[in-house]
């Protein structure tokens, strides 16, 4: 690589990952010897990179933390990840964190090229947060940047798409769609589009969705909207909407800790205090939310519905009633209780 500007930035690129490169082996990326790659360092730590470099057989360069924050070499997915998360944090609740975050923003909208501000617009404009935690510890789906950016263009442009999906259970199918908004929900993004061969609004994930294409017919101008905020629109699909109990719950902790103890899309978690957090829920039987509560292992409080809570009450009653204990039925004596001098059988 004869072209040296391009050299440096190819070399900074690899230097950015992290990771410790010997001389020989970034000679070989660049096509370069290792004097030149030697002299092209020193031109990096002159432009006020802290370029660090260890000595030995097995030495090799990284780069280090300096005392000033040098220029950074971001390519495209990075950029734009970088301004949808600061345009998310200059609409939070924090003051400092989100003037900061604007002025950031700023900064960064000035120097991206055209393509870049075309998908950052997409994303801003089509995306709404979801503030709180949904049920469902474990890793964050990984979620193709193509896929949002298609998503959010189609959004934007009001224009139908096109895209295969897999339920939860992995069950392909096509789906020809409406796209409304990208919602961003704790890690995970959702689309609220209307499904036109189902005729019906519906939330989709966006990590199952694959291949989507506009297929450049609009969508109907005269198409309500099924709630007024896409957010509370999925968050009431991930509480099930359509279930016949709807609940309301205070639990006795963490908010990551009743993230991680309740299964994926049983509900809506938001924080209280440090150590307990609201839960949104809902179910079609009373029994199945008593016993899904009952064995979180945390204490917890049932705000609302009063059936849950009366049955919550009759559940408990008979509950002590069987722990209190009963004479044995006739002919069939209860075991003695074991001695205190006698081991069981594993000799424990």
């Amino acid at each position: 690589m004869s072209d040296t500007p391009a050299r440096l930035l190819k070399l900074l690129s690899l230097l950015q990952t992290g990771r410790e490169h010997t001389g020989t082996a970034l000679a070989a990326r660049l096509g370069v010897s290792p004097r030149t790659v030697r002299r092209d360092i020193e031109r990096l730590r002159g432009l006020g990179y802290p370029v660090a470099a260890a000595v030995g057989a097995i030495g090799g360069y990284r780069l280090a933390s300096g005392t000033a924050m040098p220029p950074l070499l971001l390519d495209d997915d990075e950029a734009v990840a970088i301004a949808v998360g600061l345009h998310a944090a200059a609409g939070g609740t924090v003051a400092d964190v989100a003037e900061i975050s604007v002025r950031a923003l700023a900064k960064l909208e000035q120097v991206l090229p055209a393509r870049l501000r075309h998908r950052v617009t997409a994303l801003q404009e089509a995306t709404v947060p979801l503030y709180g935690l949904l049920t469902g510890g474990g890793d964050a789906p990984v979620t193709d940047p193509a896929v949002l950016t298609a998503l959010a263009t189609a959004c934007r442009h009001r224009e139908r798409a096109r895209f295969a999906y897999a339920a939860a259970d992995g069950t392909p199918s096509k789906r020809h769609t409406e796209p409304y908004r990208l919602v961003s929900a704790d890690r995970r993004w959702y689309l609220v589009a209307y499904d036109l061969d189902r005729a019906d609004w519906r939330t989709f994930r966006a990590d199952r969705i694959t291949a989507p294409r506009a297929t450049g017919a609009r969508c109907a101008p005269d198409r309500r909207p099924p709630a007024a905020d896409a957010a509370a629109f999925v968050a009431e699909s991930v509480v099930s909407h359509r279930a016949r109990h709807r609940a309301l719950v205070t639990l006795h902790t963490t908010i990551e800790d009743a993230a991680r103890r309740l299964p994926e899309g049983t509900g809506l978690l938001e924080p209280l205090t440090a150590g307990s957090c609201l839960l949104r829920t809902g179910g079609d039987a009373l029994d199945w939310l008593a016993v899904r509560l009952g064995l979180l292992g945390v204490r917890f409080e049932v705000h609302e519905p009063a059936e849950l809570i009366a049955y919550l009450r009759d559940l408990g009653t008979r509950l002590l009633d069987a722990s209190h204990g009963a004479p044995a039925p006739p002919g069939r004596e209860p075991p003695p209780p074991p001695s205190p001098n006698r081991t069981s059988p594993t000799g424990t």
